[in-house]
């Protein structure tokens, strides 16, 4: 269970990431859904890349999965991911029309 929290954390700071990109760059070329399910694939996947690296910046314990740096690195590394995929399919689909 313990290897399932940060994944976990990283997909609902992905959506959020992701539903707060697209209202600031008001991207209307994505309805809700594949909007919430690309921020929790881009919040995954750029927790994954970005976690580890913003955890060590801020003084986290690779060891402890549970550590407050390696907690804000996956939520931190979530919001940056969902918001980086939405806006790019965002800015894809917008320039199809």
């Amino acid at each position: 269970m313990e290897q399932l929290v940060p994944i976990i954390i990283q997909a609902i700071a992905g959506a959020a990431g992701g539903t707060a990109m697209n209202t600031v760059l008001k991207q209307a070329a994505i309805a809700m859904l594949p909007k919430l399910i690309l921020g929790v694939v881009g919040g995954i996947g750029g927790g994954q890349a970005l976690g580890p690296i913003i955890a060590g910046m801020l003084g986290g314990d690779p060891a402890a999965s549970m550590d407050m740096g390696n907690l804000a690195g996956d939520v931190i590394g979530g919001l940056i991911g969902g918001g980086v995929l939405n806006s790019i399919v965002g800015a894809v689909l917008g320039a199809r029309k």
